[in-house]
């Protein structure tokens, strides 16, 4: 008979006391366990957030030149428009464009005659909003600023010779998401347009570019929504842009109107 004895049966206050105890631990683990949790979660806040303020403060084109002194071709208006034609003319067509846009491409090559025609004869003048939206579609070029540039610098040489840049650049336009005109294709279009070797040699200097990144805040802040957007005296023009015609025919009834 084997003299092992059989261990004595826990009362009820030490397996009270067992169950404290284990209790207690496992609630220790889980405090440690949310308390890893929320540091960890708190992180993961910071780093998102961070990301958001990158996403939403960073420039949309990392290559921009740092802003200059804010200056306006001569004859600009308040708005930002270069201005072409006589002041008499009883029609105001505005223009919101960036050289880069294909549908303003369309629209130019579908009415340029006809606008050039309407100035030629006093009946409109022109309110061209050069805007640059579309630099981040050139390659890192920024080829929208520089060709906006280069017109405004034109402009404020020869509003003349700047109307006649303006149709060579669309003629010329090159497509979007390519790296654009380089800045010699751009002076040889000015020159064609009538600018001299003088006023083409300063289109480096980026005198306007930032007056076009002001010109294009104000398009946006105005309500203009993309472009071409058209305005005859003052209203929006609704009819087919990309066919020669119906502007044409706007601009004779607000003549005659």
């Amino acid at each position: 008979m084997s003299n092992q004895k059989t261990p004595p049966t826990p009362s009820r206050g030490t397996r009270r006391e067992e169950l404290r105890r284990q209790q207690e631990a496992a609630s220790a683990r889980a405090g440690r366990l949310a308390r890893a949790t929320w540091i960890v979660g708190l992180a993961v806040i910071a780093l998102m957030a961070g990301i958001m303020v990158w996403a939403f403060t960073r420039p949309a084109d990392p290559g921009a030149a740092a802003p200059g002194a804010l200056v306006a071709p001569a004859g600009a208006t308040d708005a930002g428009a270069v201005v072409v034609g006589q002041e008499s003319a009883p029609v105001t067509v505005t223009i919101y464009a960036d050289f880069m846009c294909p549908y303003c491409g369309q629209f130019e090559r579908a009415n340029g005659g006809d606008l050039a025609a309407a100035v030629s004869a006093g009946t409109a003048k022109l309110e061209l909003h050069a805007m640059s939206f579309l630099d981040n579609a050139s390659s890192g070029t920024r080829y929208s600023t520089r060709a906006a540039n280069a017109f405004a610098t034109v402009a404020n040489a020869d509003p003349a010779a700047a109307m006649a840049f303006y149709r060579l650049l669309f003629e010329q336009q090159p497509a979007e998401n390519t790296a654009g005109l380089t800045d010699a294709q751009l002076t040889d279009l000015a020159r064609q347009a009538g600018a001299t070797e003088a006023v083409t040699a300063s289109f480096a200097k980026g005198t306007y570019q930032p007056w076009i990144a002001q010109v294009t805040q104000k398009a946006w802040d105005s309500g203009v929504k993309g472009t071409p957007t058209v305005l005859i005296n003052g209203q929006t023009f609704t009819g087919d842009p990309y066919t020669a015609g119906p502007l044409a025919a706007a601009i004779a009834q607000a003549a005659g109107a």
